[in-house]
């Protein structure tokens, strides 16, 4: 009998073979519940009800910084995307290039989500925009009621404010209340093609990938985190739990590059996988500390300079020490 763990996160392709049972985490009995990020996220932080958990980067390096968080983070990164993509601007406001943000209006459901973190290091790095030259207002995409789901005060310098309870920031940029909105996903009425809803970087394909050639990350946004009271009680866990991960991971990667019958469903993914090799490199979706420094170091130095972190971190405070290195044969 192993030990007993729930194990919350997402069903993606890599983290398929350990919901099915392809892949085992060695000395663990494991409950997999598949359940959307942000019901995670909340669950976790709030009533720190699982075991092993997808957190948020961000909320986890706040209380990590703090010293308050319920959990210890592997480097297992379930969610990477890249951000330029996530920047929705209203058609006739007059923002046609990033410059044009500044003075300006901006909607994000969090502050202090990981995307926008990213989307602010980036505007800042990049084009000249800090977050303080834009006024950010915070709430539901689409539902009100939304809320930091962990506590902040806002930057010395920065304007964040709330929408109004029962308003939501997709009725703020329709009525011209927002002149943007930073969001990890799409508003419905992008999906659904409204015309005066477009993307500020239309090509986001070619700025990003420009982006990944000239700085070398690919910007990380979840990891996975451990109850602390576990990892005291159980020191072999985290070494584990990344082994687990990392194997099922590169099941993922080895069935995108079947070309004999495509395992997903997308025409040209033979093309667009070798694209995203030839691009970043065999093991594109990398787990582990080492081969992503870049990454994780950029994330660390906005974090902190958009006032978030309590003080500045480092890499090896992120994760269990165990994980820090993995052996070699």
């Amino acid at each position: 009998m192993g030990l007993s763990l729930t194990v919350a996160c997402w069903d993606y392709d890599r983290t398929r073979a350990l919901f099915d049972g392809r892949v085992e985490i060695e000395g663990c009995d494991a409950t997999f519940l598949n359940l959307p990020v942000e019901e995670t996220f909340f669950r976790a932080l709030r009533g720190r009800e699982f075991d092993v958990a997808e957190l948020s980067l961000s909320s986890y390096t706040m209380l990590r910084s703090r010293g308050e968080c319920p959990y210890t983070a592997i480097p297992v990164f379930l969610s990477r995307m890249f951000r330029h993509s996530a920047i929705y601007v209203r058609r006739g406001a007059g923002i046609e290039k990033p410059q044009d943000l500044v003075g300006r209006t901006v909607g994000v459901p969090e502050y202090q989500l990981t995307a926008p973190v990213w989307v602010r290091g980036i505007l800042e790095d990049e084009y000249g925009v800090k977050p303080s030259d834009i006024r950010w207002r915070t709430g539901g995409v689409e539902k009100p009621g939304r809320h930091e789901k962990v506590a902040m005060q806002a930057p010395l310098g920065v304007e964040i404010s709330p929408v109004p309870a029962g308003e939501t920031l997709v009725d703020w940029l329709l009525d011209g209340k927002l002149d943007a909105l930073v969001a990890p996903r799409a508003p419905g009425i992008f999906a659904q093609g409204h015309p005066d809803i477009i993307r500020l970087f239309p090509d986001f394909r070619e700025v990003e990938s420009g982006y990944f050639r000239s700085t070398g990350i690919f910007p990380i946004m979840h990891v996975v985190g451990i109850r602390n009271e576990l990892v005291e009680r159980n020191p072999w866990l985290p070494s584990s739990l990344l082994k687990a991960f990392t194997a099922a991971k590169d099941h993922a990667l080895r069935e995108l590059g079947e070309v004999g019958a495509l395992k997903v469903s997308l025409p040209w993914l033979a093309s667009d996988y070798l694209d995203a090799v030839n691009a970043i490199g065999r093991d594109f979706w990398s787990y582990g500390v080492p081969g992503n420094e870049a990454t994780l170091n950029a994330f660390l130095r906005y974090h902190h300079g958009q006032g978030l972190s309590a003080r500045p971190m480092t890499i090896e405070e992120l994760f269990a020490p165990q994980t820090l290195e993995q052996f070699v044969i």
